[in-house]
């Protein structure tokens, strides 16, 4: 595990520096550059010390020598960069692809959301493209039609022909629920965001939400009363911390409390954590709290987080080998998808055996 020492050595700041930008204090005053130079670090340590380790145990990484004729790919991101600096999961994406394309020698270019529709002239110019994140049909129609090959990371595409590489958040789901429910708990409450570019505009589609429901009434457990979930908003912000404070509040209100919460990312935990809080609750004696993506900052919550970690960085590295196999004449599609792991913290107690 790294350390907020060490991440604060890296980053150039103090330890408590370090701590209060990874809680989201929002009291700081920071720049936004070491902000996201905190950030990043962090996020890079967790992704490259072990596997700098492996690599240094394996030798060097060989190239394929076809790889060295791709000189450029895009990465064309559903976010803004403040946006994703405020979702340190997506920078880890991020982080995987420049990494891989780094070890392939490829240079990477960013396109963040903004600046899609300006860029045709430069997406034509790169090898390929990778999409990080949702996008619209309509988004997926012009992309396909600015660039020869196109690959999606942490998003399945409504169409069969595109590849894509993601975590399946539905069993990641469904993990959490059969942990909770061999620990003890029954009431268990879940909190995220409607998805209408994902759900096939059905309001409780999103993956985690319908995973969640679909598992309530099989195991006679399902009360409406025990969701909140947000509109979606613009690129999914309704899935940031703000949020989760709001959500929690609601399914705290219930007059029958429930006695575990998931949360659908760590940066809604963290608003839900200041809800229960703030209720007079503790973490986990009166609530237990789950989550999703294993960010830096859940190991470093009081109490640290129980979450569902999805490689991120791992999403970002398949998604360059996905591309790289597209431009050297691969004709048919690939899906992958990325096992997810609980971690299981003292959020909430954890089931004796591994289910």
């Amino acid at each position: 595990m790294v350390t907020i020492k060490e991440i604060a050595k890296a980053a150039g700041v103090s330890p408590a520096t370090v701590s209060r930008v990874l809680n989201y204090d929002p009291s700081l005053s920071i720049s936004a550059a070491k902000r996201q130079a905190v950030i990043e670090t962090a996020e890079a340590l967790n992704y490259d010390t072990p596997r700098n380790r492996n690599r240094t145990q394996a030798g060097p990484l060989q190239l394929p020598n076809r790889v060295l004729a791709i000189p450029r790919v895009a990465i064309v991101h559903f976010l803004e960069p403040a946006e994703e600096l405020a979702d340190p999961y997506y920078i880890g994406v991020r982080l995987g692809i420049e990494n891989r394309c780094r070890e392939l020698r490829i240079e990477p270019v960013k396109v963040f959301h903004s600046q899609t529709l300006a860029a045709d002239a430069l997406l034509q110019s790169v090898s390929g493209v990778i999409a990080v994140g949702r996008h619209s049909s309509s988004e997926i129609d012009w992309l396909t039609q600015h660039c020869g090959h196109l690959v999606f990371a942490d998003f399945v595409p409504r169409r069969a022909e595109i590849d894509h590489v993601c975590c399946d958040l539905g069993l990641a789901t469904r993990k959490i629920l059969d942990g909770l429910l061999a620990a003890g708990y029954r009431r268990i409450a879940f909190i995220g965001a409607h998805d209408p570019v994902s759900a096939d505009g059905r309001r409780f589609g999103e993956r985690r939400c319908s995973a969640y429901i679909a598992w309530q009434r099989e195991h006679g457990l399902f009360d409406a009363r025990l969701m909140a979930l947000a509109d979606h908003g613009d690129h999914g912000q309704n899935l940031k911390l703000e949020a989760g404070y709001e959500q929690a509040k609601v399914v705290l209100a219930q007059p029958e409390r429930p006695d575990a919460l998931i949360t659908a990312n760590d940066n809604m935990a963290i608003g839900a954590y200041r809800a229960i809080q703030e209720a007079g609750l503790s973490i986990p004696g009166d609530i237990a709290v789950a989550s999703y993506n294993d960010i830096p900052v859940a190991q470093f919550l009081s109490p640290p987080l129980s979450t569902m970690r999805i490689l991120s960085e791992a999403i970002g590295e398949t998604a360059v080998d996905l591309l790289i196999e597209r431009i050297q004449g691969r004709s048919y599609p690939k899906h992958v998808v990325i096992p997810a792991e609980m971690i299981w913290r003292d959020s909430s107690r954890a089931p004796s055996q591994p289910v």
